[in-house]
């Protein structure tokens, strides 16, 4: 009776001791570790990407809606330096009487700075609207002392003021639809995929 029992004893033993062992097996074949990356990847959100893709209306379409009265009170940071009127006298800046498609430091007798008389051009909408938001960076080593209009919609209003002071100013620029603006846009990336094909080909 005694040796019966050692073998069911001993039975029931080895069972367990198999039962613990698969058990061990299988957690260490099917275990799963969550590693933790070397480095994070921050991955620009939703809200972001759609704001760097957000855009405002273009200088073309703000001056079709500018404000003259607007304009004029955005002159009056200007106004201690430069005139606008026919036959108005320079002051520390130019008179800028027809400044629209006229030459950038092109007015006989004043005295600009060296950066402003080398740079050359036209003054066009374009390039007065980069000058009045910021004259240092628009044309660096300017002495004109001016920090710039930051608003797209004042620049615009001042802009169209300005244009007013003049025997024939140009006309606006041509505000383009948005259409046409993305067939350009399509029409340059088929350009460059078949330039592409092209390289790829030889």
């Amino acid at each position: 009776m005694s040796l019966e029992s050692n073998k069911v004893f001993a039975a029931v033993l080895s069972s367990a001791l198999l039962i613990m062992v698969i058990s061990m097996v299988a957690e260490s074949v099917f275990h799963e570790e969550h590693a933790k990356p070397a480095f994070t990847v921050e991955v620009a959100s939703t809200d972001a990407a759609e704001e760097v893709v957000e855009e405002g209306p273009s200088l073309a379409e703000l001056l079709q809606t500018a404000d003259l009265s607007k304009g004029e009170r955005q002159f009056a940071k200007c106004k201690s330096c430069h005139t606008v009127e026919k036959g108005g006298r320079d002051g520390t800046g130019p008179h800028l009487y027809g400044i629209l498609g006229r030459g950038v430091a092109a007015v006989d007798g004043f005295k600009y700075s060296g950066a402003l008389s080398e740079h050359g051009g036209t003054w066009t909408y374009e390039l007065l609207n980069e000058w009045l938001a910021s004259p240092k960076n628009t044309v660096p080593g300017t002495s004109m002392a001016f920090a710039g209009i930051r608003k797209d919609d004042q620049r615009a209003d001042l802009i169209a003021y300005l244009r007013s002071f003049s025997d024939n100013p140009p006309a606006l620029p041509e505000v383009v639809a948005a259409e046409e603006a993305a067939e350009e846009v399509m029409d340059g990336a088929a350009e460059m995929a078949d330039e592409g094909a092209e390289e790829a080909s030889h």
